[in-house]
């Protein structure tokens, strides 16, 4: 699956543990990251800033359903169930 451009369910509705710039202490879950343009286009894309987790963020149905609003109620309840 290719990623929905301008979607941004997983740079909200995961929490990102890893220290972001402007974000030290990572993002908490259902937050919107701080790179997130108005667009839903991640910023730090390409960047070495860009944490690892991010980068290793694969798209999938399962995970990011058929809609923007459904990836994000799937990765809410992803988080929910790991934390």
């Amino acid at each position: 699956m290719k990623c929905r451009e301008g979607c941004g369910a997983c740079c909200i509705a995961p929490s990102i543990s890893s220290a972001l710039p402007g974000m030290p202490h990572g993002k908490p879950a259902g937050q919107r990251c701080l790179h997130l343009s108005v667009q839903n286009l991640c910023s730090l894309f390409g960047l070495p800033e860009r944490p690892a987790v991010c980068g290793a963020f694969q798209p999938d149905r399962e995970v990011c359903g058929d809609s923007n609003e459904e990836a994000v109620r799937i990765l809410g309840w992803w988080e929910q169930m790991t934390a």
